[in-house]
């Protein structure tokens, strides 16, 4: 077990197996020493994790949304590292996408669920620039998405 997953696992967390895409593209895609993680959504034990921030869906809950897409995040780059994630050198970059209403501008917030348990669990290697948007939509209505670019040894 690499140190990055037994942090996990004090932190209560278990890395699912990588999601499959769901339409014409890859998970990832690694060049030189990046790995690039194709949008993750909102997905926990229980399913999907649908919703509007700002109809219905409040902040704490999307950030909850986000971090479950972080964990799926992490999945993706075990799959790329061959399933060592101590090759993470450090999280360069995350896009998140908050599927909100037109009125809805704490989309940082939302983010914040992953940028947190990133750094939580990965330290100074979690610190990263970002990307929060808001769209009008996601995929299957969830509430969250991200994408990110990580640096592997």
């Amino acid at each position: 077990m690499s140190m990055i997953e037994t942090k996990l696992t004090e932190m209560g967390v278990t890395l699912p197996d990588a999601p499959a895409p769901a339409a014409n593209y890859v998970p990832f895609v690694q060049t030189g020493n990046q790995v690039w993680v194709s949008g993750q959504i909102s997905q926990g034990p229980d399913g999907l994790m649908v919703g509007k921030l700002g109809d219905g869906v409040d902040i704490d809950t999307g950030a909850a949304a986000a971090k479950a897409c972080a964990i799926s995040l992490l999945a993706q780059l075990k799959k790329a590292c061959g399933g060592d994630l101590d090759r993470l050198v450090r999280v360069v970059k995350l896009v998140g996408m908050v599927n909100c209403t037109p009125d809805f501008t704490d989309q940082p917030k939302v983010i914040n669920g992953a940028s947190d348990f990133l750094v939580a669990a990965l330290g100074a290697k979690g610190h990263h620039a970002r990307s929060a948007v808001g769209v009008a939509g996601l995929p299957m209505g969830v509430m969250v998405e991200i994408e990110a670019v990580f640096e592997i040894a």
